[in-house]
């Protein structure tokens, strides 16, 4: 049924990258992406959510991040996104998304805020909720 999910965020480079990595490895057989409102495109993901990534077995050093498109929003089947921002944002972008736009937190009922320019400490946050979010989609998708 969800057989193309897009992870967004901002500048895709600190969040929406892990939560890419980690749905990605759980679903081998899917098309997991990621893109940001406001990418920095081409740029590698944020060192820290290298780092971060790395001690947990992902590998995030292919990372190029990609500003979101009209079109990437049609063709995925899911939208994860970490903000409730960010839903209006896409529906913004295509108001026919709105029913397949989520947050990455939905199951928690958290937004994962961004930790750009912030402390290790606060990557390790984000990635522990990032991690706890995508168990709980691995159980539903």
């Amino acid at each position: 049924m969800f057989n193309k999910i897009l992870v967004v965020c901002i500048g895709n480079i600190c969040r929406s990258p892990i939560g890419e990595e980690i749905l990605k490895q759980a679903f081998p057989n899917k098309q997991v992406t990621s893109s940001g409102l406001g990418a920095l495109v081409d740029k590698g993901a944020d060192e820290n959510s290298v780092q971060v990534s790395a001690a947990h077995d992902y590998d995030l050093s292919s990372h190029k991040a990609r500003q979101i498109t009209s079109e990437m929003i049609a063709e995925n089947d899911l939208i994860l996104v970490m903000e409730k921002g960010h839903i209006d944002a896409i529906t913004k972008l295509a108001p026919a998304a709105r029913g397949k736009t989520m947050l990455y937190g939905h199951w928690l009922n958290k937004e994962i805020p961004d930790p750009y320019k912030k402390s290790y400490e606060a990557f390790e946050h984000v990635y522990d909720l990032i991690d706890k979010s995508a168990k709980e989609w691995i159980k539903r998708l």
